[in-house]
Parts: C-alpha cells; sequence; structure tokens
C-alpha cells in the first residue's frame, strides 16, 4: 500500500456482518440466519473487533490476495462499490443505508 492510502470508506452499516453467508471466507461465522454470530447488533458492532478474522480486514485480504493483481486504489474502489450492493439488500429489509465516513478503523 502507499504510504498515505486511500482509505476504505466504511459507513459502519453493518451490511457484510449481517451477510456471512454469502461468501465462502466468512460463511463459518452465520449463526444460523446469515448473519455473524460475533455481530452486537443492540450496540452495532463487532464483540471480537480487535481480534477480528482476516476476511473482515481489508488490508488484510489486499496485502494477502490481491496486492499483485491490483491497485489499493482499485481494491478500494471495488469493495466500495460491494458495500453498497449490500445496502441496497439491506434497505429492502428496513435497514438503512449510511452515507460513507472517513474513519478508517476498519480496515
Amino acid at each position: 500500500m502507499p504510504d498515505t492510502p486511500l482509505a476504505f470508506a466504511c459507513s459502519r452499516c453493518m451490511e457484510c456482518c449481517r451477510r456471512v453467508h454469502l461468501l465462502a471466507d466468512t460463511a463459518a461465522m452465520d449463526r444460523g440466519d446469515g448473519v455473524c454470530r460475533h455481530l452486537d447488533e443492540n450496540n452495532a458492532g463487532c464483540r471480537i473487533y480487535d481480534q477480528r478474522p482476516d476476511a473482515c480486514r481489508i488490508d488484510r485480504q489486499y496485502e494477502l490476495h490481491y496486492r499483485q493483481a491490483m491497485s489499493w486504489e482499485t481494491f478500494v474502489q471495488i469493495n466500495e462499490a460491494g458495500c453498497k450492493q449490500l445496502q441496497a439488500l439491506g434497505v429492502g429489509e428496513g435497514t438503512r443505508a449510511i452515507p460513507a465516513s472517513t474513519d478508517n478503523r476498519n480496515t
């Protein structure tokens, strides 16, 4: 990654946590209804955030699997597009999409 990488603009909507069943890398965390067993829905956060698996860390995914194939900026753009798709699914179920922030804690 560059010295000052483009931050992944996580909106903290938790849609990726509500749909872990959709990806092979996260399916094992499914509590049985597609939602991650580590999601604290009352506090809108991850109960194991500091110890979350690599599949939940965009920076680790890039370093481990995509660094040779694309730039960090392209990887961030692809992931942001995926987030918007998940948010669109959630909006139909009563969850609201939250505007992206520049908070980079979720990388």
